[in-house]
């Protein structure tokens, strides 16, 4: 699209698949408003409203309502360019997820085709394992809420936090190393920026902060890190529980 052109609202509708009426709507809400009208009304959209449009679009596929994403695209950080590192990021981690259940089901197939009488109960076990998998540990509503506080931190946060985690890690593996006792003071300042880390990550939410510790509990912190890769030495991941376990009661007290 030329720097200079513009669409016709029907026109905009027909390119991109969404309807007039959406668009109207998008107008009348304030979330995208035409560039300008021809002299008989008619609504004219010009490349900077087509880039904020694919900004919304990101956005709601990422399952953000209209009113959040208004008040996303109103913070000068994010760039079209970041809205599509978002909506990427959350579409790979559900690729990665579909592809686990995918490869278990097509082993289960090939086998089933080959050799029907030969199935195993182990075989049909972990099929439908990789299928319950899929929305093991968080409902719908909690996925949607990961995914819009994902939004809200912004790429640039996320990224942060990856970094903070890695050296919070690496000063927990420096304390086990000299032997500090989990509940010391030094460790416990560490357990105090991890549960604040989880509580970024959780947007102060208990039932993902449960779902979260279900998971790590059910499927093994040391594998969750690994497949997040950040693998961890043995013996890490016993030590850090101990040590949040502690700053988790004294932040109740």
């Amino acid at each position: 699209m030329d720097a200079r052109a513009t669409l016709k609202v029907g026109e905009l509708a027909r390119r991109t698949g969404l309807t007039v009426r959406t668009l109207h709507h998008y107008d009348e809400i304030g979330l995208l408003s035409p560039s300008r009208r021809t002299p008989s009304g008619h609504r004219l959209y010009a490349l900077a409203e087509v880039r904020r449009l694919q900004q919304i679009a990101s956005l709601r596929q990422v399952g953000l309502s209209l009113d959040d994403i208004r008040r996303c695209l109103d913070r000068p950080e994010y760039t079209l360019e970041q809205v599509l590192e978002v909506q990427i990021r959350r579409l790979r981690d559900e690729l990665a997820r579909q592809q686990r259940v995918l490869a278990e089901l097509e082993r289960l197939r090939a086998h089933v085709r080959d050799e029907p009488e030969d199935v195993s109960l182990d075989e049909l076990t972990r099929s439908v394992q990789a299928t319950v998998d899929y929305g093991k540990y968080y409902t719908p509503e909690q996925l949607e809420r990961i995914s819009r506080r994902g939004a809200e931190l912004g790429p640039e946060r996320i990224r942060q936090s990856q970094l903070e985690w890695k050296e919070l890690f690496e000063a927990f593996e420096g304390a086990m190393d000299q032997r500090l006792d989990p509940a010391c003071d030094e460790v416990q300042a560490l357990g105090r920026r991890a549960l604040a880390l989880v509580r970024e990550f959780t947007g102060g939410d208990e039932g993902i902060r449960a779902s979260l510790a279900r998971m790590y509990e059910g499927e093994g912190g040391e594998r969750v890190m690994a497949r997040q890769g950040q693998p961890l030495r043995k013996g890490l991941w016993d030590y850090y529980m101990k040590a949040v376990k502690v700053a988790g009661r004294s932040g109740r007290s």
